[in-house]
């Protein structure tokens, strides 16, 4: 007998059957399709398939208590029901479009003033990005602290005899300090200044009228010209000969400007001068 069930287990098959999430059989290993040979035996004629044999069948293999391993056979649904797909959403036949009209305004010239509004305070607030944006990026040019600290320069006037001149580099440019006699004064004061090329009073050149400070670069084209010279006895550019007289107006020559002005002021109680 134990021989008999080691033999029994032995002839045990896999089950060709399976059933889908659908509840539907599915045996992958029947070919339920195929057709028997022509010819006119087994109970069926050329035209059809075995008279004998379901349509389409799902077996499997069964073992009984006795041992024996038989094979059932059950009828499959027939083909002409299909299955098919489908929702449980409700089939319109149009689309339907939601209703928004509470989200509409009353009327257009509300919606217009609302859309005025909102440009308007974009634009503003555009600008004032813009304008932060560029000043930012010029003060990054700017001069640093170090730098604006050094363009003041301070000259000791009383190292500086009557009639003679000094010159001093401020912000990387020469600047002439004259100390002039009272003839000087005279001189540039008794002329007629209104017939220069460029006219300005001496008056309005000097603070003090002991004391002419200029900035020492030639108008015409940059060059330093030459002190106690020239033909007005003031400073006269070899460059290109422009001269100008005792109070650094143009003259004579190619330069079409007065010598420049810096801003200066005095300290009066240390004696000092200080440009810048």
């Amino acid at each position: 007998m134990s021989t008999f069930n080691v033999a029994k287990k032995s002839l045990n098959l896999a089950p060709t059957v399976r059933t889908l999430p659908s509840g539907v059989p599915h045996a992958s290993r029947l070919n339920l399709a195929a057709r028997a040979p022509a010819g006119d035996h087994h109970g069926h004629d050329h035209s059809g398939a075995r008279s004998d044999v379901p349509r389409r069948l799902t077996g499997a293999y069964r073992s009984p208590s006795a041992g024996l391993v038989s094979k059932t056979f059950s009828t499959a649904p027939p083909t002409t029901n299909l299955r098919l797909l489908h929702t449980s959403a409700v089939a319109r036949e149009a689309p339907e479009v939601p209703d928004f009209s509470d989200y509409e305004a009353k009327s257009s010239s509300t919606n217009r003033a609302l859309s005025y509004v909102i440009v308007g305070s974009m634009g503003v607030l555009s600008a004032s990005v813009a304008k932060s944006a560029v000043t930012g990026f010029l003060e990054t040019m700017a001069a640093s602290a170090d730098v604006l600290a050094l363009a003041k320069t301070e000259v000791e006037l009383a190292s500086i005899p009557e009639g003679k001149n000094v010159i001093i580099k401020w912000r990387g440019k020469p600047v002439f300090i004259r100390h002039r006699t009272q003839g000087e004064i005279e001189e540039a004061r008794n002329v007629n200044w209104k017939t220069f090329r460029d006219p300005q009073s001496d008056e309005d050149r000097v603070k003090k009228p002991e004391w002419l400070v200029m900035v020492g670069v030639c108008t015409h084209l940059g060059c330093v010209p030459i002190g106690e010279s020239g033909d007005y006895g003031g400073w006269f550019c070899p460059c290109h000969g422009s001269h100008y007289d005792i109070s650094g107006r143009a003259r004579k020559g190619p330069a079409p400007l007065n010598l420049e002005i810096p801003p200066y002021d005095f300290n009066d109680v240390d004696g000092n001068l200080i440009v810048g």
